[in-house]
């Protein structure tokens, strides 16, 4: 099979580095779009040229006619990884208009940029989140075992759960979730959302209300004070970045017979971590006690999400393979490795 050729917006960030570097070394053709505009997303950007990821354009999914050029130069992509947006709740509430700018209408951009320039040859992957379904007040926790837990969903929340948009952010990017999903019935583009939960790994230069394990492992091995907001018993499921990576991957290879489906992708019930429990295999890998505060819960905070994610199982043949416990070992190794371009960045 001929190696795909991918157009990555977003593709110095987080996420996107990872994509980007590992499609590269299976053979794929890889094309870069970002701003650069994120903390670290130039060090991400030099880090993929050294892996042979040299095709980068400085372009912001706001800017429709940027974007269009860009499309129509690569009319010839296979997939269209759209990574692009804002990402913080917090950011959204201070600046709606910019968060709605970057995530609603820099997707339809990218949809309008693949329908028009490119003649809806690529697929379009969206990198959708799970603050779709709000907070999910209605589903009720309980405490067991120190951590909380959903009263009757054993597997998580799946995709019928009904659409319920919290903050500006969720909003926006409940907007481009939808809008994605249409224009696979309206325009017959090949699209997948993917409804993402709390992904993590290396290079993730997190703040503390957005890659918050990532954020976690930065502040203890530099020494920056940690918060734990509200009791700490709080449970996500968390999915390792390479897992995700499978998920796009698997994703493209059946793309036509999945097109318009949405896909809840996360770590699922076997992959979960509580705030305590973080902080417990954090001090366990450095050997010594975290220093840390509490306060109060924040407006809006879950005491539990966990995706059903065995849609995905069964669709794409995909689940997650990297435990909550190796995979924060390894990013702790990771961040002492690299605490000097941390330093640099001043996380």
């Amino acid at each position: 099979m001929t190696p795909a050729k991918w157009l990555i917006t977003g593709g110095a960030g987080f996420i996107g580095c990872h994509a980007a570097s590992r499609l590269r070394a299976a053979g794929c053709e890889v094309v870069v779009v970002d701003n650069l505009s994120r903390r670290g997303a130039r060090d991400n950007a030099d880090w993929l040229r050294a892996r042979g990821v040299v095709e980068l354009h400085r372009a912001d999914v706001r800017d429709f006619d940027a974007l269009r050029a860009v499309f129509a130069r690569h009319a010839d992509a296979d997939a269209v990884l759209h990574l692009a947006g804002q990402v913080a709740v917090t950011s959204s509430v201070r600046d709606p208009r910019g968060d709605f700018e970057a995530n609603a209408l820099g997707t339809l951009n990218v949809l309008e940029a693949v329908r028009l320039a490119a003649d809806g040859r690529p697929a379009v992957l969206y990198a959708s989140t799970n603050k779709v379904y709000g907070g999910l007040e209605h589903r009720g926790a309980v405490e067991y075992g120190g951590r909380y837990a959903y009263e009757s969903l054993a597997e998580g929340v799946d995709e019928s759960e009904p659409l319920d948009f919290h903050s500006p952010y969720g909003c926006s990017k409940g907007t481009g979730d939808q809008y994605v999903r249409d224009y696979a019935r309206i325009y017959g583009l090949r699209t997948v959302v993917f409804r993402q939960s709390c992904v993590y790994g290396t290079r993730q230069f997190g703040i503390e209300d957005q890659g918050w394990i990532a954020w976690f492992c930065v502040a203890a091995v530099l020494g920056r004070p940690i918060t734990i907001y509200g009791d700490g018993k709080q449970v996500r499921d968390v999915l390792w970045v390479d897992d995700l990576v499978d998920a796009y991957e698997r994703a493209l290879a059946r793309i036509d017979q999945i097109s318009g489906r949405i896909y809840n992708v996360g770590g699922g019930p076997a992959h979960t971590l509580s705030l305590r429990e973080l902080v417990a295999i954090i001090e366990e890998r450095l050997g010594r006690r975290l220093a840390s505060q509490t306060a109060a819960w924040r407006p809006g905070d879950q005491r539990i999400f966990v995706a059903d994610v065995r849609r995905a199982a069964r669709d794409l043949g995909w689940t997650p393979r990297v435990a909550p416990r190796d995979g924060v070992a390894r990013l702790i190794d990771w961040v002492v490795e690299h605490r000097e371009l941390l330093d640099k960045l001043n996380l």
